[in-house]
């Protein structure tokens, strides 16, 4: 088995068996696990019946401790993170602590979990989280993807939380501290572990923020079948909401960085407009100082949100081709993924007036500016539309057109997009069939 090597999509959180061939420490040690699980005439162990006992018995306090004591909680066994109940126990254990493939046998697979990792700021746990949502890493229990890590949803947040080694739902708290449903940020992860079905029943998932204002809806970063995927979730999760259990990163110091600013990761769009008074505004105006928005400021910027952070971000926005209400001057994903990681254009001096977006994509124009999600509503009719089903054509989404594409916007459009939209990997409200700039930036950079 060599680390890239991808299987066949396997049923959501099932254990398979682990290569008879294979020498890394993950599949040498589930071979010695189910070993020890089998029956003596199947050739286990004979001392094999006691340990499983005490690993039972082990098994059900530590799940009364996370689950709050809930009582028969091994009554009935609980659904499964993908919704389905599960009927017998599992054979095999979940995937066992090991330590990165390709690593000398043995290195870290039988080694005590570390109760710390290298420093790690939220934003690259996001981004590490995204780089395998964008690599769609297929999910399994036995392989390992070609950055060491096992392909199973707690390889996922060891590898986003860089633990070097693939620990377990029951393990990760050892890196953490437990916290609440209100210090959530993104980086931060939600357990659930069901003692009564530990491997097909316990889960794990990455917080990337709240996606709606009342805190009800996250985006959540995971590791399930068929494979790694991004998507606007219910709090807690799907099934078991209630049993999650929200952890952050030992190696974290929570929302700021040492010095007591910000951290870059976006921090959801209740941290601005008015009233808004936090560090995020701050790091905000900040950026937007670097970016051309001096102007805009008599004093500051500061913690508390005023008409200035509202023009200067308005003035960003417009910068980059954004009309309607990309560009209200309140920041979103998009605008702060831009002022972080210092992309698109500047603000223009009070002098020269803003660049006109490109009207249609030709060679060097690059990606044409997106010209509002006002021009893609029902009733719509602008030529934006036009040039939006032309390019989903080329992409291959055109079958749902049976005549056009043309200025009005219509269903076959919507469902065109939506298409597109699933396509990355998006669910919920992030495939709409209505594009924003992030749609019309993949759509068009191709």
């Amino acid at each position: 088995m060599t680390p890239t090597e991808q299987s066949t999509p396997l049923l959501e959180f099932d254990e398979v068996a682990p290569d008879e061939d294979c020498i890394c420490g993950g599949c040498r040690d589930r071979r010695r696990a189910r070993l020890h699980a089998a029956p003596v005439h199947d050739g286990g162990h004979a001392a094999a019946r006691s340990t499983r006992r005490r690993a039972a018995v082990l098994m059900a306090a530590v799940g009364t401790v996370l689950g709050g004591g809930a009582a028969g909680a091994s009554a009935a066994p609980a659904p499964t993170p993908g919704g389905n109940s599960a009927a017998e126990a599992p054979t095999t254990p979940q995937g066992g602590v090991s330590g990165l493939h390709g690593e000398a046998p043995g290195a870290r697979a039988t080694a005590a979990p570390r109760a710390t990792a290298q420093p790690l700021t939220r934003a690259q746990i996001i981004e590490r989280a995204q780089g395998w949502v964008a690599q769609k890493v297929p999910y399994s229990m036995s392989r390992y993807w070609s950055d060491g890590y096992r392909q199973d949803c707690s390889g996922f947040v060891s590898m986003a939380w860089g633990l070097g080694s693939s620990q377990t739902t029951w393990t990760l708290p050892d890196f953490a501290d437990r916290i609440t449903k209100a210090d959530l940020q993104p980086g931060d992860i939600l357990i659930y572990n069901n003692p009564a079905n530990p491997q097909a029943g316990s889960h794990v998932t990455v917080f990337g923020g709240w996606t709606d204002s009342s805190r009800t809806r996250y985006l959540a970063y995971e590791q399930t079948s068929p494979g790694t995927t991004r998507r606007d979730t219910p709090y807690a999760y799907w099934q078991n909401s209630a049993s999650y259990v929200p952890y952050r990163a030992k190696a974290l110091s929570g929302g700021t960085s040492s010095d007591g600013s910000a951290s870059t990761a976006y921090p959801g769009a209740d941290r601005f407009g008015p009233g808004a008074n936090n560090a995020y505004v701050t790091k905000l105006g900040q950026m937007l100082v670097q970016r051309g928005g001096g102007r805009f400021y008599t004093e500051g910027p500061g913690p508390r949100w005023g008409e200035a952070d509202r023009r200067a971000t308005e003035a960003f926005q417009l910068a980059q081709g954004w009309r309607g209400s990309e560009a209200d001057g309140i920041p979103g994903k998009d605008t702060w993924d831009y002022l972080v990681n210092h992309k698109g254009r500047d603000i223009a001096a009070a002098t020269t007036p803003l660049p006109p977006p490109p009207a249609t994509p030709g060679p060097g124009d690059g990606v044409p500016g997106f010209p509002g999600a006002d021009a893609f509503r029902p009733g719509a009719d602008d030529a934006s539309v036009t040039l939006l089903g032309e390019q989903l054509v080329r992409a291959g989404f055109g079958r749902f057109y049976t005549q056009g594409p043309g200025p009005r916007w219509t269903e076959s459009d919507r469902q065109a997009v939506q298409a597109f939209q699933q396509a990355q990997g998006w669910r919920g409200v992030e495939a709409d069939g209505y594009p924003g700039p992030d749609t019309w930036r993949r759509l068009f950079d191709r």
